[in-house]
C-alpha cells in the first residue's frame, strides 16, 4: 500500500468518523477503505479506530496519528503543487463548501472556466445553508458571506454584493409602496432565518447607517424561498442581489429604497490558517477573485 494514499484514506475516515463517508470522499468502496486501514494499522502495529456496528471513533493513538498526518499531507500537497506550477499543469482534488443559492448559480459559473483551463483538477462542491466546520469536515475552501469570526481561519475578500429590498408590483399596488424604511413596520416582511440580523434590516440614510426592525408571517432559511414568496405577492423581502436579479429584469419584482441601500454583504474565500495552500487552491482563489471583481 502506498503510504501517502493510506494516510489520505485514514484522514478521510477519521474526518468523517465513518468508513462509508470517508471512502466516498476518497473515491473508493467502503470495503477497500476498511481493508486499507486494517493494513495501515498492521504496518504501524497500532489500533487507530474503535469500531462497533454503529460507530467509528479514534483511539488515543489514532488521534495523535491524525493530528500529525494533516500537516504532512498538506506539505506533500504543497510540494506537488510547486512541481505542477513549474510545469504549468495543476492537478488534484479541491473540496469546497458554499451557500446553496449562491453556490449553485454564481459560484458554479465562476468555477467553470477554471475547470476548462485545468481539467486535471477535481472539484467537489458541497452546498449547505448552515455553516459547516471547514477543518473538521475536511474542506479545503469555504465560500461565505459575512465577517469571519473564527481566528483559526483565513478570510480573503472576493467581492461586495449589494443587498436589496424588493416586492412584487401586485403587493405594492394592494398595500402601497413604502417610501422610507420606517414604513416597513406596517408591512409584511419576509424573514431569512440564516442571516445574522434576520429581523433588523440595515440602510444608509444621509451617510449614516440605520437599522429598522421588521416582522412578518413567513420565514425561511433560503434566500431563494424568500424571493419566490415575494414574487407571489406575499410581502417585502430582502436578499443579496444575485438571488432576485432575473426577477427584477423580468418585472416580477421591483427594487425598493435603492438610494438607501446598506453597505452590502462581503463574500470571502475561507481556508485554514495552519494549512499550506497548494498551487491548485491558490490558483482557484486567485481565479475567483478576478471573476467576482470583474
Amino acid at each position: 500500500m502506498d503510504t501517502i494514499e493510506g494516510m489520505r484514506l485514514f484522514v478521510a475516515v477519521a474526518g468523517e468518523l465513518s468508513f462509508t463517508e470517508g471512502a466516498k470522499r476518497v473515491g473508493v468502496s467502503t470495503k477497500v477503505a476498511s481493508k486499507q486501514v486494517q493494513l495501515l494499522e498492521g504496518r504501524l502495529k497500532a489500533q487507530l479506530f474503535h469500531r462497533t456496528t454503529r460507530s467509528v471513533a479514534l483511539t488515543d493513538t489514532g488521534r495523535a496519528y491524525y493530528e500529525r498526518c494533516l500537516p504532512l499531507l498538506d506539505q506533500f500537497d504543497e510540494l506537488e503543487g510547486l512541481v505542477q506550477l513549474q510545469q504549468s499543469e495543476l492537478a488534484g482534488q479541491i473540496r469546497i463548501t458554499a451557500p446553496t443559492a449562491f453556490g449553485s448559480s454564481e459560484l458554479v459559473r465562476a468555477i467553470e472556466p477554471f475547470q476548462v483551463a485545468h481539467p486535471r483538477v477535481s472539484i467537489e462542491l458541497q452546498l449547505a445553508d448552515q455553516r459547516v466546520a471547514v477543518v473538521e469536515d475536511g474542506f479545503d475552501l469555504a465560500i461565505r458571506f459575512g465577517k469571519q469570526e473564527d481566528s483559526s481561519l483565513v478570510a480573503r475578500r472576493l467581492m461586495n454584493m449589494r443587498v436589496v429590498v424588493f416586492a412584487a408590483p401586485a403587493y405594492l399596488q394592494q398595500y402601497g409602496e413604502p417610501l422610507h424604511p420606517e414604513a416597513l413596520e406596517t408591512h409584511n416582511c419576509l424573514i431569512q432565518q440564516s442571516s445574522t440580523a434576520k429581523r433588523h434590516w440595515g440602510f444608509r440614510i444621509n451617510g449614516k447607517s440605520m437599522v429598522y426592525r421588521v416582522d412578518g408571517s413567513f420565514t425561511a432559511n433560503s434566500p431563494r424561498a424568500i424571493a419566490h414568496m415575494a414574487v407571489g405577492g406575499l410581502g417585502i423581502g430582502r436578499s443579496p442581489l444575485y438571488v432576485v436579479e432575473h426577477f427584477i429584469r423580468s418585472g416580477q419584482l421591483q427594487l425598493l429604497f435603492e438610494t438607501m441601500e446598506g453597505d452590502g454583504l462581503e463574500l470571502y474565500a475561507i481556508y485554514p490558517q495552519s494549512r499550506h495552500l497548494t498551487a491548485r487552491i491558490r490558483a482557484l482563489i486567485d481565479h475567483l477573485t478576478q471573476q467576482f471583481e470583474s
